[in-house]
């Protein structure tokens, strides 16, 4: 059982790159972000963003350390990208990272019985996906050969500007001419009949069953690439589909604010560790 998890522990850290998995093309690679302590320690999986074409684990890193440093166990991976790849390889990464990280997590001290995940832009419409769809055998084709005792379902969900609704993003971007916005659309929903099927609020529309974990939603009031009203009419979907959904809306913040250290930043932060702390508490796992 993990120790109680509270918010304002500072713990020393200590940073490793180890391997995620192998693809046909190149090897993704996992950053393990590890409170130097006894533990066993909460864990959270972390998956970047980036329009499904670009970044890499290292894109949340001031969020992972500051969560780190408060005593959760944070690895974020590598997805792959969509000209690798077009959608559900990403999804499977994530499906198949918490499938790992649960059987990975004794290693560096932590309790895969507390595993929650983190998704960032892009990565929020991946997390999202992951936690709705966890038993999903397109997003299960990927193995987990040495223990496959393990499933994807994850105790919560945390996300910063999530793509809730891919189709309508891609809308907003012709409507402002942001033609490598469009493009990076149309890379990753491949067939392009993807992007309704894989469009999260589209799923709440249709009345899918699907796994509704409690979510964290953390949006900028001025982000145009992810416009806030769509956003809320998600966090009301979530709710009225019986899932807990706790929206918050940053003033004066665009889509990347979290990316500079400041004020709102430090709200952001603070506020995924009191969430975490709520459900981990809900387990009678936080202080």
């Amino acid at each position: 059982m993990a120790s109680a998890y509270d918010p304002a522990n500072k713990f020393e850290i200590k940073s490793l790159d180890v391997e995620f998995r192998k693809t046909a093309t190149r090897t993704l690679m996992a950053r393990v972000y590890q409170p130097q302590g006894a533990g066993p320690f909460p864990v959270l999986l972390d998956l970047h963003g980036g329009a499904w074409n670009n970044k890499d684990r290292t894109a949340n890193t001031m969020m992972d350390e500051s969560l780190a440093r408060s005593g959760i166990l944070v690895v974020a991976v590598d997805l792959t990208r969509a000209p690798e790849a077009p959608y559900p390889a990403s999804v499977q990464d994530a499906n198949y990272g918490v499938r790992w990280l649960k059987a990975k997590a004794h290693e560096w001290h932590g309790d895969a019985a507390t595993l929650g995940a983190l998704g960032s832009s892009s990565g929020g419409h991946e997390v999202e996906l992951l936690a709705m769809r966890p038993n999903d055998p397109r997003y299960n084709a990927l193995k987990l050969a040495d223990a496959p005792q393990w499933d994807a379902a994850v105790n919560y969900v945390a996300t910063r500007s999530p793509v809730s609704n891919p189709y309508e993003r891609y809308l907003n971007a012709e409507r402002l001419g942001r033609n490598e916005m469009m493009q990076h659309s149309k890379n990753y929903f491949n067939p392009w009949e993807t992007i309704h099927e894989a469009n999260p609020q589209e799923i709440l529309d249709r009345g899918e069953k699907v796994a509704l974990p409690p979510l964290l939603i953390m949006q900028g009031e001025l982000d145009d690439n992810v416009r806030p009203a769509l956003q809320e009419r998600f966090a009301n979907s979530y709710r009225a589909a019986g899932g807990e959904c706790q929206y918050k809306l940053f003033a004066g913040c665009e889509h990347l604010w979290i990316d500079d250290p400041g004020p709102m930043t430090d709200r952001a932060h603070e506020m995924v560790k009191s969430f975490i702390a709520r459900q981990l508490k809900a387990l009678r796992l936080a202080a």
